[in-house]
């Protein structure tokens, strides 16, 4: 043992970054590729993502983007975003949300991950408490990015995993940021008018009680990256639109990722409340979190053409939407023939939550389902069906719901692994 092998060891890592782990769901999808790469038959439902053999981002966004490309639209764009994307995003909620959005308030990011990240940093203090409910995406990841507390709101099938004003009634005692998400990743529902009318007057009614006392407001960040892919007659809701008051409590998180099948192109937005969008636009220009020159070009001119838009919406929406049916449909005639299992209406995003209510039965081999990971293993062994759990979302519960996505498989694919699914379920009774 040399001198330096016995000294005590300090540690390398700050605070948070120790608190960190990694995500689960990237995990697994990681585990599946390698399978599916050794010969493996999968039908993947892990990530939240588009396989561009199944949707492919829209011909006129493609054929912009090869043309801001030749342009040489290839070096820096402004901090907080190219002027007229910001000009487009203003006239998206506008005409079709009925949001009055300055483009002064829109600060564009490569993506909306760092549009989060920026919503936890720049009102949210070390040790302030966020409330958020679970299932819900990484939430729990970001409250430790901002050293922050984090106060969980467990939310089950009886509201459509969404939290109420009931369930956050003391939650909001307190806490600095309320984060929402609709439509749900993972479990696919949304909120409708009347139960987001009821969270926004308790937002409301603890800001006028903390304006009189000269505490700190409550925010609502507000994810709607999904908004654009809705079903069933579903309209989309949030927070301004509902109560305008609102407006100066609500931090906007959007993006084309999902709505246009654009994943890998990163153009993200948040859109903060006036008076704090230029604090926003400092930070993201200090991460350099950008998005690419060209593609802020292109989106900018597609969002400008509503017909292109619309036929794609169209389009992406009827692709998703067979998918989840028949997802649904098949889970739901398992049920009607006495198996165990369960699935939620899909109603928006790419999303289906379902349940396997398979924990405490043993399979061939005598082995015992004792967690929804020992659910999942099985199944993709048996059925070589792939999926996430809850647990991926911070819920604690072994109770057999299941986050299923459906951008990166065909209707055919879905079809061939219901047989596959009934058969590993009746092989364990």
């Amino acid at each position: 043992m040399t001198l330096v092998d016995a000294l005590p060891t300090a540690p390398r890592l700050s605070r948070v970054a120790d608190r960190l782990y990694g995500s689960q769901i990237l995990g697994i999808a990681a585990e599946i590729r390698a399978m599916v790469a050794a010969g493996a038959s999968v039908c993947n439902l892990t990530v939240g993502d588009f396989a561009p053999a199944e949707f492919r981002i829209p011909k006129g966004l493609e054929r912009r983007i090869t043309d801001a490309l030749a342009r040489g639209e290839t070096n820096y764009p402004p901090s907080n975003g190219m002027p007229a994307l910001r000009e487009a995003v203003s006239t998206l909620y506008r005409e079709r949300l009925g949001l009055a959005v300055d483009p002064a308030s829109v600060v564009v990011c490569g993506g909306s991950r760092p549009a989060i990240y920026a919503a936890y940093r720049c009102v949210v203090d070390p040790g302030d408490k966020v409330v958020y409910p679970t299932p819900s995406w990484n939430n729990d990841a970001y409250v430790i990015l901002a050293d922050a507390d984090g106060e969980v709101v467990d939310c089950d099938a009886s509201t459509a995993f969404l939290p109420t004003r009931a369930t956050l009634e003391r939650a909001v005692r307190g806490a600095r940021l309320l984060a929402l998400n609709s439509p749900l990743n993972p479990a696919g529902t949304a909120f409708d008018a009347e139960s987001l009318g009821d969270i926004c007057d308790l937002v409301l009614e603890e800001n006028a009680r903390r304006a009189a006392s000269g505490e700190r407001p409550l925010y609502v960040m507000y994810d709607q990256v999904y908004w654009m892919l809705t079903f069933g007659g579903l309209r989309h809701v949030s927070p301004v639109g509902l109560r305008p008051e609102m407006a100066r409590y609500t931090i906007f998180v959007d993006g084309v990722s999902k709505a246009l099948a654009a994943t890998g192109l990163r153009v993200g937005w948040v859109v903060p409340p006036a008076d704090l969008a230029g604090k926003f636009s400092d930070f993201l220009g200090h991460v350099g979190a950008w998005a690419p020159r060209a593609e802020q070009v292109a989106v900018a001119d597609f969002l400008r053409a509503p017909a292109e838009l619309d036929a794609f919406a169209a389009e992406i929406r009827a692709g998703v939407e067979a998918r989840l049916d028949a997802l649904h449909d098949g889970l739901a005639a398992l049920g009607a023939r006495g198996l165990p299992v369960e699935a939620s209406r899909p109603m928006g995003a790419i999303y289906l939550s379902a349940r396997f209510m398979l924990n405490g039965r043993r399979t061939p081999e005598g082995a015992t389902l004792g967690s929804n990971e020992d659910i999942r293993r099985y199944l993709l062994g048996a059925a070589g069906l792939a999926l996430v759990p809850f647990q991926a979302f911070g819920v604690a519960r072994d109770d057999g719901w299941f986050r299923l996505s459906v951008g990166a498989v065909s209707l055919g694919e879905i079809a061939a692994v219901l047989p596959r699914l009934e058969t590993a379920i009746r092989a364990i009774g």
